[in-house]
C-alpha cells in the first residue's frame, strides 16, 4: 500500500485553491499574532462544559492501493440538544459583521472536520459552526450549517479522489529516490579526512543533534554534508533536505553537488528558490489580479502546471521555472515554492526557514511535526547578523507624521490614529536627550494595534467586489506598505523577552525612532530548528566555535568538529606586522604612510594581483593617498572598491583579476585614470566585510596575496554598545561577543580569498600589531600556527625568501 499522512488544512488548501493572488491586504493577523491564540483560549473557556476544546481527528481513505490519512484538530466540539456540531474560530482585525457568508475555504475545512466525526462516531447528521471574531472588539459573528453524513461524505470523497494522483506521484518518486541511493558511491575520489567528516555528518543526522563544523576551504565542505545527508533521506531518517545560505553562489555550488550523484544514477528532485523580486517577470512586483496577469486567475492554473513540471522536470532552477510560469501563466515564485513540495532538496535563502514572514509556512507552520528535515547551513557565520536583523523591528517618528498627512483628506479618521503613535513617541522623545534604554512603550503599541486594526479594514474594503475606490493608488500604495511595517514590528514585541533590548534614539539625520533589537536570536533560532531532525552548521571561518554555538542555538551535547585543512600550509605565507595598527589613537598621516609602505613592500617581493581590505572607506581613501604621495604609481594599476557599487561594476572590478577578462580601464584610481599594462601589479583596495571579502573565487594567478589592514573591528555605535552591555550582564565577555569576534571573522574571510585550491601559492599579510596579542593568537585558525613577524624595513626580504621557496 502507498500510505501518505495530510493535514486537513494542507489537504483542503491544496485541492480547493481557486482565483487570484492579491497581495493588497496582509494575512499576518489571521491566527498569526498571540491575541489570536489568545481569543481562541477564552471563547474556548467561555463555552461551557458541552465544549470540548481541541478535539484531535483522524480518518483514513483507501482507494485500490493508496491509503491516505488525513489528521487535524477541530478548535471544538458542542454536544447538546442540537447534536454535535463543529466548531471552527477565525480571528481578524476585520471588519467580520460585514461578512455575508463564510470563507470556502474555511467551510471546507470544518466540513472536512464534521465528517471525521461524523465517521468516527456514526452520526447521521453533523452541524457546522464557523465562528468569526474582531481581535480589537471581540465582536463575534456566526454562519451556522448543518449536513447529513452523506453530504459529507460526497464532499470529502470528492476532495480525498482528487488527491489520490498526487499521492501516487508523490510515492513513485520516493520509492525511485530511495532505491537509486542504495548503493550510491561517493561521487569523487575522498580528500584527506574527507570520509572522517561525512560520517560525523552522518552521525549528527542519526543522533538528531547539531553540528558546528568549522570547515577550510578546499574540505569540500558541500559534498561532504549533501551527500551523508541523502544517504539518511534513502534510510527514511528525514522527508526533506534544506540547503540554506546567504549567497547566490553557494547555491549554486548546492545545486552542482547534487548533480554530480545523479551522473552516478541518484534519482531526486532538486529546487533553487529565488527571490521573488528577482525571479518576478514583470518591471515591478505588484502580486494582485489588476497588476500582474500571472497572479489574475494563478490558483486555477498551478496544480495542473505543478504536475507538469515535477513528471517531467528532475532539476528546477529559476530557468525552468520561469518556463513553465510562462506556459501556463502562473506566478514563478510561487510556482518555486509548490514544486518543493514534491522536491528532495529545497535550495535557498536562510529566510526560507528562519524568518518569521518569509519561511515556508507549508513546510514550518506551527501545525508541521518536529523533526522531519535536515537543515544544512552554509556560510553560517553570517546567519548571527541576519537572524538579528530578521527578529529585530523599528518604528520611527516622522513616518506617522509624513503618513498622517498623505492620509489627511482622503482617509481623515485613519489619519488621526497616525497622529495619536506619533502623540506617544513624542512623550518618548521628551523623555530621551541621546537614548533610552528600555522605555515604557505600552501606549505606544496599544495606538498602533488600533491603527493596524483600522489599516486592516480599509485594505478589505478596498477588495470588495464592485468596490470603487475614492483613495488614490498613491495613498493605498504608502498604507499598504506601512501596514506590513506596523504588522512586523507588532509581532516582534510579541516575541521580545529578556534576549531584546528596546531602545529609543535619533537617527544621524535627527529623525527619532523606537527598536526592538534582538540582541541574541538563539531562542528564535532554536524554535524553528526544532523542525529539523538535524541542523549541520558549517563554515571556512566558524571561529571561535562556542561563540557561534552559543548564539546559533546550540546545546551543550551537539557535536563541534574542526576539520583539517586539505591544503599544503606552507603554500600560503602569513605575515604579521609588529609595529602599525589601525587604532584610532594612532590614525594620522605618519601611520597611513608606514601602511602605504608595508603595502609597496609586500607588493613589491613579486609581481601579481594583490587585494587589500580596510576598515572603512575613509580609511582607503586616506591610504590610498598616502600611497599615492610617496610611491610611483605608474608602476602599479589600482582597483578601488566604490560604495553602492552596481553588479555590473562588481563584475568589472573582479574581472579585472581574471587575465583572460581584462575589461576598460573603469576603476583605476579614485582620481586619476592609469592605463592597463600586461604584467603590471594590480593592486585592489577593498573594504573589510564588504562585498570583495567573502564569497569570490579568484584562483591561481588570479590573487596571490591578500593584506588586511586592522582588526576587522565593528565602528563603535550605540547598537553595540548595547550589544556589549548585554553580553557582559549575561557573563559573557562583551567586547569579545560585540566587537573582536565579529571582527576577526572579517579579517578571516578577507585572508581567505587567496589559497583558494590545492594549486594556490600566496601570502596573508596582517597589518596591525594587535594579532600578535595572546588573545588574537588564540582566534587563529590551525592553519596559522606559523608565521613570520615582519617590520616595515624586512617586509620585502622575509616575503621574497617565501617566494624564492617557490618559484
Amino acid at each position: 500500500m502507498i500510505n501518505v499522512r495530510i493535514s486537513v488544512r494542507n489537504l483542503i488548501e491544496f485541492i480547493l485553491r481557486e482565483g487570484d493572488i492579491d497581495n493588497r491586504f496582509g494575512t499576518f493577523s489571521e491566527d498569526a499574532m498571540a491575541e489570536g491564540a489568545r481569543i481562541h483560549r477564552m471563547l474556548q473557556k467561555r463555552a461551557g462544559s458541552d465544549y470540548s476544546p481541541e478535539v484531535e481527528l483522524s480518518y483514513s481513505y483507501v482507494e485500490d492501493d493508496v491509503e491516505i490519512s488525513v489528521e487535524g484538530r477541530a478548535d471544538g466540539i458542542i454536544r447538546n440538544v442540537n447534536g454535535v456540531t463543529v466548531d471552527e474560530i477565525k480571528t481578524s482585525y476585520a471588519d467580520i459583521m460585514q461578512y455575508k457568508e463564510s470563507k470556502p475555504l474555511h467551510l471546507a475545512q470544518a466540513k472536512f472536520y464534521a465528517y471525521m466525526i461524523a465517521e468516527k462516531e456514526d452520526l447521521p447528521v453533523v452541524n457546522v459552526r464557523l465562528s468569526y471574531v474582531n481581535i480589537d472588539t471581540e465582536e463575534i459573528k456566526y454562519f451556522n450549517y448543518t449536513f447529513l453524513k452523506e453530504e459529507l461524505l460526497s464532499f470529502t470523497s470528492g476532495v480525498l479522489k482528487e488527491y489520490v494522483k498526487w499521492a501516487r506521484l508523490e510515492a513513485s518518486l520516493k520509492e525511485e529516490r530511495n532505491k537509486s541511493i542504495k548503493g550510491l558511491p561517493f561521487p569523487f575520489e575522498y580528500r584527506k579526512g574527507q570520509d572522517e567528516l561525512v560520517r560525523q555528518v552522518y552521525y549528527t543526522i542519526y543522533h538528531k543533534k547539531k553540528l558546528f563544523l568549522q570547515a577550510p576551504t578546499g574540505v569540500g565542505k558541500t559534498i561532504s554534508t549533501m551527500y551523508p545527508a541523502i544517504q539518511a533521506l534513502g534510510q527514511e531518517m528525514s522527508e526533506k533536505i534544506f540547503y540554506l545560505t546567504a549567497k547566490t553562489i553557494t547555491r549554486t555550488v548546492a545545486m552542482n553537488a547534487v548533480e554530480a550523484m545523479k551522473k552516478d544514477g541518484l534519482k531526486v528532485k532538486s529546487v533553487i528558490i529565488t527571490a521573488k523580486e528577482k525571479i518576478c517577470p514583470l518591471e515591478k512586483t505588484d502580486c494582485n489580479p489588476e497588476s500582474c496577469p500571472y497572479a489574475k486567475g494563478h490558483f486555477d492554473r498551478i496544480n495542473d502546471c505543478i504536475y507538469k513540471l515535477v513528471t517531467t522536470e528532475s532539476t528546477i532552477d529559476s530557468e525552468t521555472i520561469l518556463k513553465y510560469a510562462d506556459e501556463y501563466k502562473v506566478c514563478p515564485f510561487e510556482l518555486s515554492l509548490d514544486v518543493s513540495l514534491f522536491c528532495d532538496v529545497i535550495i535557498g535563502d536562510y529566510n526560507y526557514a528562519f524568518d518569521p514572514h518569509a519561511k515556508l509556512q507549508r513546510f514550518f507552520s506551527d501545525e508541521t511535526k518536529s523533526g522531519k528535515y535536515i537543515f544544512l547551513i552554509d556560510e553560517a557565520h553570517n546567519l548571527v547578523d541576519r537572524a538579528r536583523e530578521m527578529y529585530s523591528a523599528t518604528m520611527t517618528k516622522e513616518t506617522f507624521i509624513e503618513m498622517s498627512k498623505l492620509t489627511k483628506v482622503e482617509l481623515p479618521n485613519m489619519s488621526k490614529k497616525f497622529d495619536k503613535c506619533n502623540k506617544e513617541l513624542l512623550n518618548l522623545k521628551h523623555q530621551c536627550e541621546n537614548y533610552l534604554l528600555d522605555p515604557l512603550i505600552g501606549d505606544f503599541t496599544a495606538a498602533l494595534i488600533r491603527l493596524y486594526s483600522d489599516i486592516e479594514r480599509f485594505l478589505k474594503s478596498e477588495r470588495k467586489p464592485g468596490h470603487k475606490s475614492k483613495v488614490s493608488k498613491e495613498v493605498k500604495e504608502a498604507v499598504l506598505e506601512f501596514y506590513f511595517e506596523i504588522g512586523h514590528f507588532l509581532e516582534m514585541y510579541e516575541l521580545a523577552d529578556e534576549k531584546y533590548k528596546i531602545y529609543a534614539y535619533y537617527e544621524d539625520n535627527g529623525s527619532f525612532s523606537l527598536r526592538l533589537f534582538c540582541v541574541d536570536p538563539s531562542t528564535n533560532l532554536s524554535e524553528c530548528m526544532k523542525k529539523a531532525r538535524a541542523c549541520v552548521l558549517f563554515s571556512a571561518t566558524l571561529l571561535p566555535i562556542q561563540y557561534y554555538k552559543s548564539l546559533l542555538a546550540g546545546a551543550e551535547d551537539d557535536y563541534e568538529v574542526y576539520a583539517e585543512s586539505v591544503f599544503n600550509s606552507h603554500k600560503k605565507g602569513l605575515f604579521l606586522a609588529s609595529d602599525v595598527t589601525s587604532k584610532y589613537t594612532r590614525r594620522s598621516k605618519d601611520e597611513y604612510a608606514r601602511i602605504a609602505s608595508y603595502i609597496h613592500e609586500a607588493i613589491s617581493a613579486k609581481p601579481g594581483n594583490y587585494m587589500v581590505f580596510f576598515p572603512s572607506y575613509q580609511f582607503l581613501e586616506d591610504v590610498f593617498y598616502a600611497y599615492e604621495d610617496n610611491f610611483d604609481v605608474d608602476e602599479v594599476e589600482f582597483a578601488v572598491q566604490r560604495s553602492n557599487m552596481s553588479e555590473e561594476e562588481k563584475e568589472l572590478f573582479l574581472s579585472k583579476f581574471k587575465k583572460d577578462e581584462m575589461p576598460e580601464n573603469v576603476f583605476s584610481s579614485i582620481d586619476a585614470d592609469i592605463e592597463i599594462e600586461e604584467d603590471k601589479t594590480l593592486l585592489g583596495f577593498c573594504v573589510l566585510g564588504g562585498i570583495f571579502s567573502e564569497g569570490i573565487d579568484l584562483t591561481d594567478e588570479s590573487l596571490i596575496g591578500v593584506i588586511v589592514v586592522g582588526t576587522g573591528l565593528p565602528q563603535v555605535c550605540l547598537e553595540r554598545e548595547i550589544m556589549k552591555d548585554y553580553f557582559e550582564s549575561s557573563e559573557a565577555d562583551g567586547f569579545d561577543f560585540a566587537y573582536k569576534y565579529p571582527g576577526m571573522n572579517r579579517v578571516l574571510q578577507a585572508a581567505g580569498r587567496v589559497i583558494r585550491t590545492e594549486n594556490d601559492i600566496g601570502i596573508v599579510v596582517l597589518l596591525d600589531e594587535r594579532f600578535l596579542q595572546t588573545s588574537y593568537k588564540r582566534l587563529f585558525p590551525k592553519e596559522w600556527s606559523d608565521f613570520d613577524v615582519i617590520d616595515v624595513d624586512n617586509t620585502t626580504a622575509k616575503i621574497e625568501k617565501f617566494w624564492d621557496e617557490w618559484y
